[in-house]
């Protein structure tokens, strides 16, 4: 029994010695925890943040795009254009909205799948489509690959009413939705046994190829809005704004064009404000975790406060207040008063409500949770033991 108790305490000295050191090294105070944030909840707060802040950029960016577009004055292609633009310094309107016709300016295009269609502008594009084995879900995922795409170009105005004509600068560049599917069909790949074999081995699955062509028919009512100017040689153009407004060219009319951009907006506002509660709900979980493990401190220093001032009223006998200080000098303690946990200090409080004595205050404070260790039942209360 001496040298278990010897043993026990040589341990009990490296452990607090080990704290002093961890304390002194890290500057914290013995028993003091770090700040109680998970790798996972960093991780989402971190990611909350980034989304948030990238979806309100994107909400003020698109916002600003409405007000533009609100502010931007809207002309009627015909005669008096020119005659606005000759009195505008620059000859140059920053933002404006126009309507008219697409014409080519020279030979159109032909659709290589209708003959029958002619346009200004047209993209060809070859997709393939695969199915992916996704370990995860344990499920096929699409996936697609653009194989070819090919645009092709001539130059084209808008015409007015009185056959007033703008030329269209930059179409390319532009934003909205200007051009439609000409064409659209699925090649479908037919499999052997072998085939099959091998995609599921390989965990990739060829579904086919989507061959699309889309064409800026002639003859289109286009909204235009951009940079206004009129040229040297007395030509009307549009083209992208050089203040970096946003360009468009849209066959829908104007009032669709900017319902489109408003519920933009609104989508990106949304996703922001999202982003930031689930931010906020872990910084609310973490704070409310943060908050417990206070109230827990607060409550045993609390206790202990009282136990000693319990301690303090009633006299006691040398026993009850013998400790480590006795053990070291070589003070046997009796074998049935030794705490069931340390083996070294004496049992010096009752745990209520069952009444158990079996461990010291020290002990009991570092149980993990307050339940008795003898019968498990929920510790209420705690009073100092007396030895008389």
């Amino acid at each position: 029994m001496s040298t278990l108790r010897s043993y026990t305490l040589n341990s009990c000295q490296f452990i607090n010695e080990s704290s002093k050191l961890r304390s002194a090294v890290t500057g914290q105070p013995e028993g003091m925890d770090r700040f109680p944030v998970n790798v996972t909840e960093a991780v989402c707060l971190g990611a909350s943040l980034t989304i948030s802040g990238l979806c309100y950029y994107l909400y003020k960016k698109s916002r600003t795009t409405v007000h533009k577009l609100d502010d931007a004055p809207h002309f009627t292609i015909d005669g008096k254009l020119k005659d606005i633009l000759k009195v505008t310094p620059g000859a140059c309107l920053e933002y404006a909205v126009i309507e008219g016709a697409v014409e080519p300016v020279g030979e159109p295009l032909m659709s290589h799948f209708q003959k029958e269609i002619v346009g200004v502008l047209q993209k060809f594009m070859l997709r393939e489509h695969r199915l992916v084995w996704n370990s995860l879900s344990r499920s096929w995922t699409d996936s697609e690959r653009v194989m070819h795409q090919r645009v092709n170009a001539v130059p084209f105005v808008l015409v007015g009413s009185d056959e007033t004509t703008v030329k269209v600068l930059c179409p390319l560049q532009a934003s909205g939705q200007h051009m439609e599917i000409t064409h659209e069909k699925f090649h479908q790949v037919n499999y052997g046994l072998g085939d099959i074999v091998g995609q599921y081995l390989s965990g990739e699955k060829l579904k086919g190829q989507l061959e699309t062509e889309e064409m800026l028919k002639v003859g289109t009512a286009l909204t235009g809005v951009g940079e206004l100017i009129l040229d040297t040689d007395g030509t009307l153009c549009l083209r992208p704004p050089s203040n970096g407004s946003q360009y468009f060219l849209s066959s829908a009319d104007f009032d669709t064009l900017r319902g489109e951009q408003e519920s933009t907006a609104v989508c990106w506002k949304a996703l922001a404000i999202a982003s930031a509660v689930v931010g906020a709900a872990v910084l609310f979980w973490v704070g409310r975790r943060y908050y417990y493990r206070l109230k827990v401190r607060w409550e045993q220093e609390q206790e202990r406060r009282e136990f000693e001032r319990l301690q303090d009223e009633t006299p006691r006998t040398r026993t009850s207040v013998m400790g480590l200080d006795a053990s070291q000098n070589g003070v046997e303690e009796n074998v049935e008063n030794a705490c069931v946990i340390c083996l070294y200090r004496p049992r010096n409080c009752i745990l209520l409500d069952c009444g158990h004595v079996c461990c010291c205050h020290s002990c009991y404070q570092a149980l993990p949770h307050r339940r008795c260790p003898i019968c498990r039942q929920q510790i209420s209360r705690v009073v100092p033991l007396y030895h008389v």
